[in-house]
């Protein structure tokens, strides 16, 4: 999504909020929940879930094994949620030509860093890169490349664009900044 005007330019990132990771979560809690309830059903002897015994699953080893993956499933959901929750990864480029001015915001986790913000001057933009990976697992990421500073990531790694669309969002940017484009 991205908002244009003959001096402005303004391109919104998504972040963690998207419904994949909404189903990850939910599905790695349910699974690790679920872990648990059976390791800890053998420790107790008592079904605690109706469809295992607790008479099939000894504590030790199986049990004590299936209660730390549900622990640490219900760990790696808890991160999970929360990246969805902050909407980590989220914010905006802002490319300004009246102002001559680049902002580059994003939010990250609680803390001291949790807000990103960058702020370059146009000047030192030396060129749009696009870095393209193709194979198994397939990379295309737009870059700036700031003098002094190296590059910068406009796109997420995991948007999955095309080499059609990544091409075009380069071009279209490139010209809007009147920079040249390089293909890695």
């Amino acid at each position: 999504m991205s908002w244009r005007s003959e001096s402005i330019w303004i391109e919104f990132i998504a972040g963690s909020r998207k419904t994949s990771n909404f189903c990850w979560a939910f599905i790695l809690f349910l699974g690790s929940l679920g872990f648990l309830l059976v390791g800890t059903s053998s420790y107790l002897g008592r079904n605690l879930i109706s469809l295992f015994p607790s008479q099939q699953i000894v504590f030790f080893p199986q049990g004590i094994v299936m209660s730390f993956y549900g622990i640490a499933g219900l760990f790696i959901s808890s991160y999970l949620w929360s990246t969805v929750l902050w909407n980590v990864g989220s914010g905006y480029d802002r490319f300004d030509r009246k102002e001559g001015i680049v902002s580059i915001f994003r939010w990250g986790f609680p803390g001291k860093n949790r807000r990103i913000f960058l702020r370059l001057f146009m000047k030192d933009i030396q060129s749009i890169r696009i870095e393209v990976k193709e194979g198994i697992y397939a990379r295309r990421v737009l870059y700036m490349d700031i003098r002094g500073r190296g590059a910068i990531p406009l796109t997420r790694t995991d948007e999955n664009l095309t080499t059609r669309e990544i091409e075009q969002k380069a071009a279209e940017l490139a010209y809007f900044l009147r920079v040249p484009i390089e293909v890695f």
